[in-house]
């Protein structure tokens, strides 16, 4: 009965955290005023908690909080990871159907991964669906060696380089995968950023990020991102979990002929982060162009 009751208190806990996200925005949206007047009653729910709301054709910002503040942004990370396999792919140095070896420094890494041995392979193809799927750690490493001559340090010297050829000045990757690293930090504006290229610079792409499972070797792994079954014309992007950073989650979505990315950083759980994510879109996706 303890357990039942512990489980039962932790469920309220969590329902009540996201009936102050839902009260907190739907007070802001009603407040009237200018967008900046709007906004600010809305309250971090924790000390890391970031988060930014950007109309994605016009470039302008319709919510921000601590949105240039530096954060740990986890497997967001893995956005880069993959915008730098569809570079190469367009540039030609890659295609679709080559095969990334499996190191054992790549096999070796921790959860969340796929479990691939030393010694083994991935098509380019499947690495992608699988870093944005089930984001595995393993498969961004071999990513990084595969990309960065065999350096998955150098391979972060190369993020970091497009990091700034984006404008995201603020951000340093250390890793391919977002594993904890104290001195990888970006923040919620410069993840903004790397969302809206992603769509901008590779539409023909884009599309990977909007897949929920992938097959490999006939084993199916579904994919965590509930946002995208609860956010109307939700299109794609990423999730992100490590301790230090908390709950991260980037989100796309076209609706009406508008087109708005998300981003939310350090929230307490994964349902308080969607619920954050659900109602920033409903209140700023008609304030869009």
């Amino acid at each position: 009965m303890t357990g039942l009751f512990a489980g039962a208190l932790r469920r309220c806990r969590v329902f009540i955290s996201i009936l102050i996200v839902t009260g907190a925005v739907s007070a802001c949206a009603t407040s009237g005023g200018s967008i900046e007047e709007a906004v600010a009653p809305v309250a971090p729910t924790t000390e890391k908690y970031a988060a930014i709301v950007v109309d994605a054709k016009s470039g302008r910002m319709l919510y921000g909080a601590n949105a240039n503040e530096t954060r740990y942004p986890a497997s967001l990370t893995k956005m880069m990871t993959v915008y730098m396999l569809f570079e190469a792919m367009d540039q030609g140095r890659i295609s679709r159907t080559d095969l990334i070896p499996i190191s054992r420094n790549a096999a070796a890494r921790p959860p969340s991964k796929l479990g691939l041995k030393a010694g083994q392979s991935i098509p380019v193809d499947t690495a992608i669906r699988v870093l944005v799927v089930k984001s595995a750690n393993d498969v961004a490493t071999a990513v990084a060696e595969f990309l960065g001559n065999g350096s998955e340090a150098r391979f972060a010297e190369m993020m970091t380089a497009k990091a700034r050829e984006l404008g995201m000045n603020r951000t340093i990757f250390k890793n391919a995968s977002g594993l904890p690293d104290s001195g990888q930090v970006s923040t919620a504006a410069d993840m903004a950023r790397l969302s809206i290229s992603l769509r901008r610079n590779f539409p023909h792409y884009y599309g990977y990020f909007g897949q929920t499972e992938v097959t490999v070797a006939g084993r199916t792994i579904k994919g965590h991102n509930k946002a995208m079954e609860m956010i109307p014309g939700a299109d794609g992007l990423k999730t992100g979990y490590t301790r230090a950073s908390g709950f991260n989650l980037a989100t796309s979505v076209t609706s009406g002929g508008k087109s708005v990315v998300g981003v939310v950083m350090g929230e307490d759980s994964a349902a308080i982060r969607n619920a954050r994510m659900a109602q920033l879109m409903s209140l700023y996706v008609k304030r869009a162009q």
